[in-house]
């Protein structure tokens, strides 16, 4: 999909500043069609351009509707939010299901994310418009969640599944090679037992706890270097240590 596929619907926001908020969570994401549904008068007050800060634009071009079926006009699939659970709407997406539908089944669809008010949420006559429906599953002692906060769980959901941020794992790190993890635990070993250390009777017994952690954590050539780097800064000080102590 596109940026450009996916719009952002709200029904009767009822604060500028959550108008404004909304706008900034779109733009943290990459997303700028936002259409507004009968908003409170005041939806493009100095609260919420100050909110928006450097996301204005996406509230200045904000298209305003007077029904959600005329927002919905070239909207080919539409995901209602809701935590209210009619006998129509048995299949509710989590945000993270919602984003991968969006982007692979739906990915050449115009498609929208409808959000309604803060205190009651969108009512049956707009969510029949739905298609689908999302709810965020949230902890029952404080279910409801701020209009904005809400949207950024969803649009991070979406850009994930859809890599719009660019959200790759890291290239996998090369790992150094048998010799050289060998070499660094025999350079260990010596170290270790030159400082005492290690019991000198069983010196592999601490050394297996060492294999253990560094085995988990894999290590690169690079890290192999620096350790035994440091093992070689603590060869040169014991060495001089035991000069000090000779004369």
């Amino acid at each position: 999909m596109t940026i450009e596929n996916l719009s952002i619907i709200l029904v009767s926001p009822q604060g500028p500043l959550n108008i404004g908020s909304v706008c900034r969570a779109m733009m943290n994401f990459g997303f700028s069609e936002l259409r507004l549904v009968a908003p409170c008068t005041n939806y493009a007050s100095l609260q919420a351009r100050k909110m928006a800060l450097s996301s204005l634009p996406i509230l200045e071009k904000a298209g305003i509707f007077n029904d959600l079926a005329s927002a919905l006009f070239d909207i080919q699939v539409a995901f209602g939010t809701t935590r209210r659970f009619g006998k129509y709407r048995k299949n509710f997406y989590t945000p993270t299901g919602a984003g991968k539908k969006i982007t692979q089944q739906y990915s050449d669809s115009k498609c929208a994310l409808v959000l309604g008010p803060e205190d009651t949420g969108l009512q049956t006559a707009d969510l029949e418009l739905c298609q689908h429906f999302i709810t965020i599953p949230t902890h029952e002692s404080y279910p409801s969640m701020n209009l904005s906060h809400a949207l950024a769980v969803l649009l991070y959901e979406t850009a994930m599944a859809a890599d719009l941020g660019k959200f790759r794992d890291p290239a996998p790190k090369k790992l150094a090679t048998g010799d050289e993890i060998e070499h660094m635990y025999g350079h260990m070993r010596q170290t270790l037992l030159d400082i005492d250390y290690l019991d000198k009777q069983n010196p592999d017994h601490l050394l297996r706890t060492f294999r253990r952690i560094f085995g988990e954590t894999g290590l690169t050539s690079r890290d192999v270097r620096i350790i035994e780097g440091l093992m070689s800064r603590i060869d040169w000080t014991e060495d001089q240590r035991r000069k000090k102590i000779e004369k």
